[in-house]
């Protein structure tokens, strides 16, 4: 599943038409972690860390994406699924739905990037309390933290997915190269010290200004108004 992952992630990356992304399990579980079977199989700590690169490395890729992802979270999000939702920009929960970072109870840390990245989205103090305790997250829990951005109304499978298309689509509307360009600013700004990051602005910018998206919304507006 993990390399399928990596293949998946490789291809959006060639994939340049595109402008958003909801990431969905099925049978109501959004993802369960790694398999016992093949962690057990992975003993020595040389495996843990090899482990580790590879799957940090592919949700790093996952998260740079110039797409504006969703995950979409039905059912349980446990261990490694819990790191995996905080790879997208947003997520969505339903209400019966659960997130659990189950690591410590597993005699580990979150590793593939899941720790750092809570710490960004909630705050270190409360990623604090979500990891050392184990908590079992619900959805009202997850919208009072902030892990969640909305609580979806529908619990059924194809019903929540549409939910979530129209949720994402009020993100995404207008010119494709716009808002890749948006979400690459904003991420890749945060990984650039803060002149790189006002060349990369500008650098970007160079490929709008004065373009069809640009162009046209200009003659369609001429100036902007409330």
């Amino acid at each position: 599943m993990m390399v399928q992952l990596l293949e998946k992630v490789i291809e959006l990356e060639n994939w340049t038409e595109g402008k958003g992304l909801i990431v969905c399990g099925a049978k109501n579980t959004f993802c369960s972690g790694s398999d016992l079977n093949a962690v057990k199989a992975l003993g020595t700590p040389e495996d843990g860390v090899a482990l580790c690169m590879f799957m940090q490395n592919t949700l790093t890729r996952l998260k740079r994406l110039p797409l504006i992802s969703v995950a979409l979270v039905q059912g349980w999000a446990l261990g490694g699924g819990a790191e995996f939702i905080t790879a997208c920009d947003f997520r969505l929960m339903t209400t019966e739905s659960e997130i659990r970072f189950v690591h410590k109870e597993m005699g580990i840390i979150p590793s593939w990037g899941g720790a750092t990245r809570l710490a960004e989205i909630i705050g270190h103090r409360q990623a604090l309390k979500v990891l050392s305790g184990a908590l079992k997250i619900d959805s009202k829990q997850a919208l009072n933290l902030g892990m969640v951005d909305e609580v979806l109304q529908s619990s059924d499978e194809t019903e929540c997915l549409e939910e979530a298309k129209e949720w994402l689509k009020q993100f995404i509307k207008g010119p494709t190269e716009v808002t890749r360009a948006l979400k690459t600013t904003l991420f890749l700004g945060k990984e650039l010290c803060f002149q790189e990051a006002l060349e990369m602005e500008r650098d970007l910018l160079g490929t709008l200004w004065g373009g069809p998206a640009n162009l046209e919304a200009i003659a369609r507006k001429g100036k902007f108004c409330k």
